[in-house]
């Protein structure tokens, strides 16, 4: 890729897709290599950029920069910042990119606003709304906040010719098409700001507007990103409470079970392992992730290992089964494997090296 990058800049740079009777790189590359408009669109930026500044040819040849990131690059790179810009976009995929980028150079006076319009759909389905608000990672000043529409006034007027505009009292000039309707996706606006858009059912909109009625006492005129946070703020305090990571914990206390994890134990292990999976890999490090954690045994509670911080460590789902396996063997592990999908998924996460059997038919996920 970086060879042909390389070559295709000096064929830009002699215009030699004139001598072929093309108006422009982008051209030649979509009529005559036969490219999508996409991947030519991404190349032809990538000449440029190898023009002007040919020190991301390296970066592309080793890996560093990626071929769909170069778009986001090409937004904000000059020969003023290229020494301190060019190493911000090191392996990072499109979105991360696009992220950098409006860090370095934000939308000016992103808007705020909460649209809610009745989106197209077959006719074997019901017609879903489309909710899309401009939510901030911190909170920012925003004059211009209008609540969505109520749920009311979408089913007097939200129809596919006639959505709901909650940014104007009237209906909209008209309706999103099916390419619109498209599914969730973030848009980076600034550093702090992202444009959020997602379908959501007529259901939703009336527990929003359920929560709306609810919070008006401690949350006067909320917004939707205002109401959906304070949701999350209580699901993430609740997952917290599971791991024993609580603000003021209870009295130490013996487990009902000696076998039984303690809430201490849960809140020292999480602390200690930052909430990230320590399954060791090969090339250094730790694997890191931060998804379907669980508390594992170090040395296998089946084979005696007690339920303590030294022998409790966080592993993510798939090393633990893995780690499991590794203590007890592929054919008992076997047998806790179920196909679904057309895939096989351990049935429980016997995988604690901790219980093999028991586990089985007893989870003890950390949240």
């Amino acid at each position: 890729m970086a060879d042909f990058l390389v070559a295709l800049a000096d064929f830009d740079r002699r215009r030699l897709w004139v001598e072929l009777g093309y108006s422009s790189l982008f051209w030649f590359l979509h009529r005559e290599l036969g490219l999508s408009k996409g991947a030519a669109f991404y190349r032809k930026t990538a000449a440029e950029l190898v023009q002007r500044f040919p020190e991301v040819i390296e970066p592309l040849r080793d890996g560093r920069l990626c071929i769909s990131s170069i778009a986001e690059l090409a937004k904000v790179i000059s020969p003023e910042n290229r020494v301190e810009v060019l190493p911000r976009f090191f392996h990072r995929s499109k979105h991360e990119a696009a992220e950098v980028a409006a860090e370095i150079k934000p939308v000016e006076k992103a808007p705020r606003r909460e649209v809610v319009t009745a989106v197209r759909a077959p006719a074997t389905e019901e017609a879903v709304p489309r909710l899309e608000v401009a939510a901030a990672a911190s909170p920012v000043a925003a004059p211009n906040i209008v609540t969505a529409a109520p749920l009311e006034l979408l089913e007097a007027r939200g129809s596919p010719e006639n959505p709901v505009d909650a940014n104007s009292p009237r209906a909209a000039a008209h309706a999103p098409s099916s390419r619109e309707a498209r599914a969730e996706s973030i848009e980076p606006l600034s550093a702090d700001l992202r444009r959020l858009h997602f379908n959501v059912s007529r259901r939703f909109l009336a527990k929003l507007a359920a929560a709306r009625d609810a919070l008006s006492h401690s949350h006067f005129g909320a917004t939707t990103e205002e109401i959906l946070e304070v949701g999350l703020d209580l699901l993430l305090a609740r997952s917290a409470k599971r791991k024993g990571l609580v603000q003021k914990p209870l009295a130490k206390r013996r487990p009902s079970k000696p076998e039984h994890l303690s809430a201490e134990v849960k809140r020292a292990v999480w602390i200690r392992d930052g909430g990230r999976c320590q399954y060791p890999l090969d090339s250094g490090g730790i694997c890191g992730s931060t998804y379907l954690l669980e508390f594992d045994h170090r040395e296998a509670e089946a084979l005696g290992g007690p339920p303590t911080v030294e022998n409790i460590h966080l592993l993510c789902f798939f090393h633990n089964q893995l780690a499991a396996r590794k203590v007890f063997g592929e054919a008992l592990m076997d047998r806790f494997r179920r196909r679904s999908n057309g895939e096989l998924f351990d049935s429980a996460p016997a995988a604690r090296t901790g219980t093999a059997p028991r586990c089985a038919v007893k989870k003890k996920r950390s949240g």
